[in-house]
């Protein structure tokens, strides 16, 4: 048998000047199965395709590799193109041992040494003529305008100059082979490997591509071509049959091999034929590549085209993301808004507040009584933004021939505030009718229709205890504040209208205390006890915090919320659930252009980002939609009166649970279309 080993290896034992070969294969050997078992558990039997093969090509030559279907031709071209890996045997690329390069340099010599025609043009279908040629030389980080142009003038070259913007569907087979023929081109083509490049065109387009081949080669391109066709082997100047997984003859053209050997030597990068620069460039070329804004950029393009031309099921996609970050908007907003309503309904029954009683804990102990100077002590207390006196008895009041029971309140002018409790007709009494012991009131509105019915009763007077008051105001009203007390059937006037001339003392029934920051109830409460302590040397009070309690709902409200938010982010796991679902068809879909783009220089983290971004774009996307859906949800809920107040760290933590989903969920699909092996990536349908 005659191998090329034996012919080349013997010019190079005479001539030690003489380069390595640029392709040097040494007893390959490989095989398929032995580990998968069948039902019986025993190992299925080995397949050996390749069995020794010896091969050395030269720089420059155009070489056709023969052999029925079967034969193990294409394993073997997958094997000189870095797609496989021999199961035995050694493969030399410029003599460096192609054994030791990790994936990333493997990456980086399909990218720039090979160049690859198939036989079914292998094109991207989503992608036009212009940027499957330019695919190469993106995972090579050239800048787009450059890449751009040079796609360009490859295409022009091989006559596609008007179809630069056509998808591979809008062309004829022939025009998607001389597009496979360019991208091959793209970053040098030192290399061409045509795999069958006339298997699937008629006669004329095949001998065109032909003929492109047979130019390639006199341009000093070094060409392999895989096929069955002895015709179209003729073109070749050494052709090399093998049958059986065995090179059986190794017969070549004496004058086309030394044309071969001489001017087409000199095409190849020298990076490519001496050792020490080839390890050089490489590890260069591994180092450097596109920057990450650049390939972001890219992943982003390729992605949303593929996801625009299959809107309808990108969009069921992003339903799931839509209705989780809409859900969790409008059920914060809903929840927050609950949360101020019942605040506020609250307010207005106390809830910044503290009162201070007379009498101890200790009913054996001393009784206890509270003054203004108490208050005045009370006032200097941090964090207590005011402390009013309170008298609370109960009175008659008379208008006309109506008598009426009622709560009566004497207290300061500062009770709109510690109260919080307005006037709904009329004013509050001031300061001056607090000095002069005016004799005006406010009643409630339950007091007013007592008296006066539906009538307004402002600048009316009534007898309050047989002492007559002018109305100066009606309180808005306020609704039961707990149990059956009703704070709507009450009069308030003057503290010191109220203790000298009605009730006869100066002693109060408590201190309304309203503090400035909830957070620090506690240590407030603390602090009056020890101030009043300290006056009265005796413990003859009690100090009763309902700023606490307040403190306590307002926290048990915003767990709700909370609760709200976190039963509406299960919409957003199931959307995630449906965006790796969408990922594993996507890659299964697109298992082919993985291997392409694998097969043209990409590596693994470019195949991880890019569906990575994919995911990603598509939760993005939802996210913004859902955004927009939950704020105009929650526009409706507030037209129609419900509760509804939008906080921007709920708007945006949903956006960002949203990209994270995409993130966490999207990993696992492109976690497996990285790892795909690229020859089961290339044959699958």
């Amino acid at each position: 048998m005659v191998t090329p080993a034996s012919a080349d290896g013997a010019t190079a034992d005479h001539d030690t000047s003489a380069p390595p070969p640029l392709i040097e294969l040494r007893a390959i050997r490989k095989s398929y199965g032995g580990k998968t078992r069948g039902p019986d558990g025993k190992p299925l039997p080995t397949t050996e395709v390749l069995r020794g093969v010896n091969l050395a090509i030269r720089s420059g030559e155009f070489v056709a590799i023969v052999g029925a279907s079967g034969s193990g031709k294409s394993t073997l071209m997958h094997i000189l193109g870095c797609l496989d890996r021999p199961t035995s045997g050694e493969y030399r690329f410029a003599g460096q041992n192609i054994a030791a390069l990790n994936a990333d340099e493997l990456a980086w010599l399909r990218r720039v040494a090979f160049g690859f025609v198939f036989q079914g043009y292998h094109l991207i279908a989503t992608e036009s003529a212009r940027e499957n040629v330019e695919v190469p030389a993106i995972y090579a980080g050239v800048p787009m305008a450059e890449r751009a142009a040079r796609a360009t003038a490859l295409l022009t070259r091989l006559g596609l100059g008007e179809r630069l913007d056509h998808r591979p569907g809008q062309l004829s087979g022939g025009q998607q082979q001389r597009v496979s023929i360019s991208r091959a081109l793209m970053n040098g083509g030192h290399i061409v490997l045509a795999d069958e490049p006339t298997g699937a065109l008629d006669t004329h387009s095949g001998a065109e591509v032909m003929t492109l081949l047979d130019d390639l080669a006199r341009a000093g391109h070094t060409v392999v071509l895989i096929t069955h066709d002895r015709d179209v082997a003729a073109h070749a100047h050494r052709t090399i049959e093998i049958r059986d997984g065995e090179i059986v003859s190794d017969s070549q053209d004496s004058a086309g091999a030394s044309h071969g050997h001489g001017a087409r030597a000199s095409f190849a990068s020298p990076a490519l034929l001496d050792a020490r620069a080839f390890m050089a460039a490489m590890q260069d070329g591994v180092a450097h590549t596109a920057s990450f804004l650049a390939e972001t950029r890219e992943a982003l393009r390729a992605a949303w085209r593929v996801l625009w031309i299959n809107r309808f099921r990108t969009l069921l996609t992003l339903l799931g993301i839509i209705i989780g970050v809409a859900s969790v908007i409008v059920m914060m907003a809903v929840g927050a808004g609950t949360e101020k309503q019942v605040i506020e309904k609250m307010a207005s029954f106390g809830t910044n507040r503290i009162y201070v009683i007379p009498g101890g804990d200790n009913p054996r102990g001393p009784g206890g009584t509270l003054s203004m100077a108490d208050v005045d002590i009370v006032r200097e207390v941090p964090n207590v933004g005011m402390a009013m006196p309170f008298l609370a008895t109960y009175a008659t009041a008379r208008y006309g021939n109506v008598d009426a029971q009622a709560a009566l309140w004497a207290v300061t002018e500062d009770a709109p505030t510690v109260l919080n409790w307005k006037t709904s007709r009329g004013t509050f009494f001031t300061a001056d009718d607090e000095r002069r012991l005016a004799t005006v009131v406010l009643i409630g509105k339950r007091m007013r229709e007592k008296l006066f019915g539906e009538a307004d009763p402002v600048g009316r007077y009534v007898l309050v205890n047989n002492v007559p008051f002018q109305v100066i105001g009606e309180l808005e009203e306020k609704g039961a504040s707990s149990g059956d007390s009703d704070d709507d059937n009450v009069i308030l006037m003057p503290w010191s209208t109220g203790a000298r001339r009605i009730v006869g003392t100066t002693n109060l029934s408590w201190i309304s205390v309203l503090i400035d920051r909830l957070d620090l109830a506690d240590d407030t409460e603390k602090r009056i006890t020890a101030a009043l302590d300290a006056a009265h040397r005796v413990h003859d009070f009690q100090v009763y915090n309902r700023a606490a309690s307040v403190k306590a709902q307002t926290e048990t409200q915003s767990t709700l919320t909370l609760m709200l938010g976190l039963i509406a982010a299960i919409s957003l796991v199931v959307g995630g659930i449906g965006v790796m679902n969408i990922m594993l068809m996507t890659v299964r879909e697109r298992t082919r252009e993985i291997g392409i783009r694998i097969a043209t220089g990409a590596r693994q983290r470019d195949i991880l980002r890019q569906f990575l971004t994919e995911a990603t774009l598509v939760s993005g996307v939802g996210g913004v939609l859902g955004v927009v859906c939950g704020l105009a949800i929650g526009a409706i809920l507030i037209a129609v009166g419900a509760p509804a107040i939008f906080s921007v760290r709920a708007i945006l933590g949903a956006f960002a649970c949203a990209l994270l989903t995409g993130l966490v969920f999207g990993f696992m699909p492109a976690r497996q279309a990285a790892r795909l092996d690229p020859v089961v990536a290339l044959a699958s349908e």
